[in-house]
């Protein structure tokens, strides 16, 4: 077998057997897990030397998470490949496998000639593209040895133009939640119309072992009679079930009091309101209560009678939908906010600027003398209808506006915006943490946020799986999906399914049928 030195690796490094495969990396893998070569099992890997060219054009990026990501690589191949030798010769590595730098000699020389590349050259005559290149080198490695040679990239276009020269090519599947995810929000559990008063009168009860198969500690689940007559419950260990234990309402301080719509709701609540979860995951499509929620719930377990926690910190991820407008000047609150706007409009519902109407007086006119008193006062409290937190136009004379009712909890630190970028190597002591769309993190990121988290402290995970503007996570590899299921049936951690839009009509058909 033909073998230039610095080609390839030896023939002694590849292991040759039947259950024995060739992985060939792309840089994203890389990218997107850095542990992903000790993930082979006893596989033989291949790492293409143009993937340490991209690498090395990425680990300058200071403040992103590819950046750091390829450094980490970079950190790993060093300590793997220490010499000159274990860089031409490859090295075992501790699972078993055998990992190797492959060099394409048919890219250095042209004149070469092979089926393989013949084809290549046909299909993607482009090989200054870095896409192809990879291609190559991985043909180049199923052409010359024996086991089945298959690449892993998490580009779908390239898995397709892998597959059109005959190459085999598949997603990086390690960190991703198996395909069938359940789908119902929640389990009903039938039992006697007895058996639940007796659930209703001593607030648990213990089920049968059949009943509790595949229950998973706190699980939510309904308790439902053949008469119709049901009770929410959550799954305590031990074939146990016990009451969800709800006051009559939240309320933000200054605020009006805030109750669950719905059944699901109820699940939430009892999660965000107790103190023993101290992670909790929720689903939820747009207008399901998700923001509201856990607004309201935080909030209300700030105030001096519960004092549990000293603050709310809320963040999210910023990944616009389609195109950006670009760099936002201003502090970081006022660099946040239009990521964070859907929670200044919770606050606005919760600390509301003016308290509600009752309803039977709702309907009346206000008389015009009284209408045109209020219009000159709103003119010259909004300087001529100027924007928030600018003077009017009329020759200097305009006023600022009347502060919200919620912005004291942002002047008095009781809310917090957090940045996610300068999340690194901060402890989170004695707040309730709120991680709003965390469906467009990656598995490794959300794992950064919740290890800041330091006793006391709580921490939510809200989003909405199966809306993913980040092009490098999906519905079953994002950091929402995959914390839910590797920390499902921990004693600390809790997750709710939310089903049922309570914003409005409209938006529940939109979010259904669009």
């Amino acid at each position: 077998m033909e073998n230039p030195r610095g080609a390839t690796a030896p023939n002694p490094r590849i292991r040759v057997s039947a259950k024995v495969k060739t992985f060939v990396l792309d840089t994203n893998v890389l990218l997107h897990d850095p542990q992903a070569i000790f993930n082979f099992q006893e596989n033989n890997l291949v790492i293409p030397v143009e993937i340490l060219e991209e690498l090395d054009t990425i680990k300058s990026e200071q403040s992103t998470e590819r950046g750091r990501n390829a450094r980490r690589v970079h950190r790993i191949l060093q300590e793997l490949l220490p010499d000159t030798r274990s860089m031409h010769e490859g090295v075992e590595l501790p699972n078993g496998g055998a990992l190797s730098i492959v060099i394409n000699p048919y890219l250095a020389d042209p004149s070469r000639r092979s089926p393989a590349m013949d084809r290549l050259r046909a299909i993607l005559p482009d090989l200054t593209k870095k896409d192809n290149r990879i291609i190559a080198a991985a043909l180049f490695v199923q052409e010359q040895f024996p086991p089945p040679t298959i690449l892993v990239t998490k580009d779908v276009n390239m898995q397709l133009k892998a597959r059109a020269v005959g190459l085999e090519s598949e997603d990086y599947l390690t960190d991703k939640v198996p395909e069938n995810v359940e789908e119902a929000s929640y389990r009903e559990i039938p039992l006697t119309i007895y058996d639940i008063q007796r659930f209703c009168s001593e607030g648990n009860f213990t089920l049968g072992r059949e009943a509790a198969r595949g229950l998973y500690l706190n699980e939510y689940v309904l308790l439902r009679s053949d008469e119709g007559k049901t009770m929410p419950a959550r799954y305590h260990g031990d074939n146990i079930v016990r009451r969800l234990k709800l006051p009559e309402y939240v309320k933000a301080p200054g605020g009006i009091p805030i109750r669950a719509r719905n059944l699901e709701q109820q699940f939430f609540m009892d999660a965000l309101l107790d103190d023993s979860v101290q992670m909790l995951t929720c689903f939820g499509k747009a207008g399901t209560g998700k923001t509201l929620l856990s607004a309201a719930c935080a909030l209300h377990q700030t105030q001096e009678e519960h004092s549990r926690y000293d603050g709310v910190s809320i963040s999210r991820p910023v990944i616009a939908l389609g195109r950006d407008i670009g760099f936002l000047p201003g502090t970081l609150d006022e660099k946040m906010r239009p990521w964070l706007q859907p929670y200044y409009d919770a606050l606005e519902v919760l600390i509301p600027s003016k308290p509600p109407k009752d309803p039977q007086f709702a309907s009346k006119k206000v008389s015009k003398k009284k209408f045109k008193k209020h219009e000159d006062h709103s003119h010259s409290m909004s300087g001529g209808g100027s924007g928030y937190g600018s003077q009017g136009s009329g020759g200097g004379h305009g006023h600022l506006p009347l502060a919200k009712p919620y912005e004291r909890l942002l002047k008095s630190g009781l809310v917090e915006i957090e940045a996610l970028c300068f999340i690194r190597g901060r402890s989170i002591a004695r707040r309730f943490f709120i991680l709003d769309e965390a469906q467009q993190l990656t598995p490794h990121e959300v794992k950064t946020v919740i290890t800041r988290i330091s006793e006391g402290s709580k921490i939510v995970l809200i989003g909405d799986p199966t809306q993913i503007d980040n092009p490098y996570v999906d519905a079953r590899s994002n950091g929402l999906v995959y914390c839910h299921n590797r920390m499902k049936g921990q004693a600390i951690a809790a997750h709710v399914k939310l089903m049922k839009g309570e914003r409005s009509r409209l938006a529940e058909l939109a979010a259904d049928l669009l």
